[in-house]
């Protein structure tokens, strides 16, 4: 039987992931079967409820933190459940932001093995946001490694910068890894799937593993998550401290969010310190609005759905130690509070 391949994508927070795999369905055969396998990053799962209104064959969630180290066996689970599910053609797997996927990929490399040869590992493909990476790559070892090692560099909202910062930024991701290929993607419409599926991969295989067991320099604590929070009760996961808890808070009892208002608070967000937001508000009109922010950019997006208690579940990500003090202005502005 024909292995099933594997496409891992990874990059930094808002570097537009999951947008690119949205773009790449429309293009491929109408009988093609592809499952995402998500790692989100905080308790809201916006990616995939957005995910779950595309055509694919099915979503799977692992919520909170980063799957490249706690949640590595939850994965491979993840994998055998979707293979004797749906037996896909391709599965995407769209790691959190802050992921290096080396342990991930050895993993898949081990259920490779395991599974004699029932997987593969077709290619590891890293997003990169022009806009920002000159940023963030100065502050995130993780960024650095993204890039550094990569089947294909796809190059991400390039028609927001001069051809001067894009040069710039093509600069520093060839110092980082002057032999991948590097591809701009056109806009809306993403990137076309010849171009990244078939690369079989021979990144991270389990011979490197056996010959440099420290071959995995990850840096887990770059990025802080607070959920802003307002109405019912939250189920609130901590992956890096292996617990979870409940917090059980009162309805905050004011005004009902009007959409200008909700525009104001996101205009509150700092993008030198906060990375990423994304979540859901409940208007005053009734309507659930799907919020994707990224470094000053954000877009608002009717949801449908009426699985979101509460009126506010935000997810905010940035830089550790500064996240708190720079979301306040925003969660007060939605009536709502912050739980770490």
């Amino acid at each position: 039987m024909t292995p099933i391949p594997i496409t891992v994508f990874t990059g930094f927070l808002g570097a537009g992931k999951t947008s690119l795999i949205l773009s790449l369905l429309p293009r491929l055969p109408k009988d093609y079967k592809v499952v995402l396998l998500k790692n989100e990053f905080g308790d809201v799962e916006v990616d995939s409820k957005l995910a779950q209104q595309s055509s694919l064959a099915a979503v799977s969630e692992i919520l909170n933190g980063c799957m490249c180290c706690v949640l590595v066996g939850q994965m491979q689970n993840a994998l055998l459940e979707i293979r004797d599910k749906y037996r896909p053609d391709r599965i995407l797997i769209e790691c959190s932001g802050s992921a290096f996927p080396a342990t991930l990929a050895f993993q898949i490399r081990q259920l490779e093995r395991d599974t004699a040869g029932d997987f593969s590992l077709d290619g590891i493909v890293t997003v990169i946001d022009a806009e920002n990476f000159v940023g963030y790559e100065d502050t995130s070892p993780t960024a650095k490694m993204q890039a550094s090692y990569s089947d294909i560099i796809l190059v991400n909202k390039w028609e927001h910068v001069s051809e001067r910062a894009l040069d710039i930024v093509m600069d520093h991701l060839h110092t980082l890894n002057d032999l991948t290929p590097k591809i701009k993607c056109q806009r809306k419409t993403g990137v076309d799937p010849e171009l990244i599926f078939g690369l079989q991969s021979k990144l991270f295989m389990l011979s490197d593993l056996e010959t440099n067991q420290s071959s995995d320099p990850v840096v887990h604590d770059e990025v802080e998550t607070i959920t802003v929070f307002r109405g019912g009760s939250l189920q609130h996961n901590s992956a890096h401290n292996h617990h979870e808890h409940e917090e059980q808070l009162l309805d905050v009892v004011d005004s009902p969010i009007e959409k200008d208002k909700l525009m104001e608070a996101l205009h509150t967000l700092s993008r030198d310190c906060i990375w990423r937001a994304k979540g859901f508000v409940k208007l005053s009109d009734g309507t659930w609005w799907i919020i994707n922010w990224a470094f000053g950019r954000y877009e608002l997006t009717e949801y449908g759905g009426l699985d979101i208690p509460g009126l506010v579940r935000i997810t905010v990500m940035g830089s550790r130690g500064e996240v708190r003090r720079s979301t306040a202005k925003f969660a007060e502005a939605l009536g709502s509070i912050m739980v770490a």
